[in-house]
């Protein structure tokens, strides 16, 4: 699957890093759809929820890694894997 970003759905999610909280009311959105934006970390993770799937967006210092899952795949399972991986980044520098 092949998802196409708009330039300013990534700058609504940096806009979130930024300032934790402006995405909630609005929503998240990717790729056209849209998530409601449930939890994260601040300046770290944003979490999204749309039916039975959701997303998970991790910030390093080079990179945003965006995780989209849908069932059997469980929120705690994308969240697991996104951010490790984007612990194991942020520890290389990257």
């Amino acid at each position: 699957m092949v998802l196409q970003f708009k330039p300013e759905e990534i700058t609504a999610i940096m806009g979130d890093f930024d300032e934790p909280g402006s995405l909630a009311p609005t929503g998240l959105y990717l790729g056209g759809t849209k998530y409601m934006v449930i939890q994260g970390e601040q300046g770290a993770v944003i979490r999204g929820k749309k039916g039975p799937g959701g997303v998970t967006v991790k910030k390093t210092n080079q990179a945003l890694l965006i995780g989209i899952y849908d069932e059997p795949m469980t929120p705690g399972q994308c969240n697991m894997i996104v951010e490790r991986l984007g612990d194991y980044l942020l520890e290389q520098g990257l």
